[in-house]
């Protein structure tokens, strides 16, 4: 990585941090540059202003996270052939994931972007719900592969169950930040997982 990647690299990783440790619009650029150990000018060579730095941590966030769920769950399903047990396992290997972080998940971009949207350009709105309704999409086709092969033992909305395995992981992460207790995430997906299995399993 050449010297200006890395500046750059540097420059959203510290940003990222302050900003799910206390929000955008506590974090300054002033801080950022004074932790990174640049000037101004070497700061806005990379970021016109801070609301281009926070689209290029929206989409970097949105990437990992993206790529993070495709090896997550393509492992799943190289475990299981069957839909259903595949979702299960990739659940279990999440929920097995978030506890074996060393200290409690740092936050998530998204809704701290989505809290403070007053703050936000019209661009980082757009993106934010681009990504609400890729987890969506993502979701609705397990659960759709599921159903056609396990009828569900309750009516459900599909569309609706997949935003609440989306609104269950934020809600996690959230309510591990407020109690200061990692294990509430976990927690939260293999409860998540339970309500599946019971809902599409004899």
């Amino acid at each position: 990585m050449r010297k200006g990647e890395q500046t750059r690299s540097k420059i959203m990783d510290i940003a990222e941090a302050a900003i799910l440790a206390k929000g955008f619009d506590a974090t300054s650029i002033e801080e950022i540059i004074e932790e990174v150990d640049i000037t101004k000018s070497g700061f806005f060579y990379h970021f016109k202003d801070k609301n281009s730095l926070a689209i290029a941590l929206l989409r970097r966030y949105i990437d990992r996270e993206e790529a993070l769920f495709d090896k997550l769950f393509g492992r799943a399903a190289e475990l299981h052939e069957d839909p259903l047990h595949a979702f299960l396992i990739g659940l279990r290997l999440f929920a097995e994931m978030m506890s074996d972080l060393p200290t409690i998940h740092p936050g998530c971009l998204v809704a701290i972007y989505c809290y403070n949207e007053r703050l936000y350009n019209n661009e980082i709105r757009s993106l934010s719900q681009e990504s609400a309704l890729a987890w969506r999409a993502r979701f609705q086709e397990i659960l759709e592969e599921i159903a056609a092969k396990y009828p569900t033992k309750d009516e459900v909305d599909l569309v609706a169950l997949a935003d609440m395995i989306s609104s269950t992981f934020e809600g996690g992460i959230a309510m591990s930040k407020i109690l200061r207790d990692q294990n509430v995430l976990p927690d939260q997906i293999l409860l998540l997982r339970s309500y599946i299995k019971l809902l599409f399993l004899d």
